[in-house]
């Protein structure tokens, strides 16, 4: 009797402890958008529009450049997506002007 409860608990034991594991998610990776830098509905924010594919508007939440000079050129957005956002969000690492206009 001792014996099936000492094994019942071990095994109990080893299912805790190598039993699956929630494994951290990725991080979302770098990437790279092209499209037309406007401003966003409040001071401060902004948005890429006209993508041409994908999402066609980018919500710009955060940005380690000075995109004010940029507004109102075609650019290319690089960085990360922001997990959770309703639509297509991003921090922003680094751009590149590509046109002083947009189409």
């Amino acid at each position: 009797m001792k014996l099936t409860v000492f094994m019942a608990t071990f095994v109990f034991a080893c299912v805790l402890g190598f039993g699956p594991r929630a494994l951290p998610q990725d991080a979302p990776k770098e990437h790279t958008m092209t499209g037309c830098l406007q401003k966003g509905a409040t001071d401060g924010t902004y948005e890429l529009m006209n993508t041409g594919k994908g999402p066609m508007v980018v919500e710009i939440s955060e940005s380690a450049v000075n995109l004010a000079p940029h507004v109102g050129h075609k650019i290319d957005i690089t960085g990360t997506a922001v997990p959770g956002a309703k639509v297509h969000t991003m921090k922003i690492t680094a751009i590149k002007m590509i046109s002083p206009t947009c189409p």
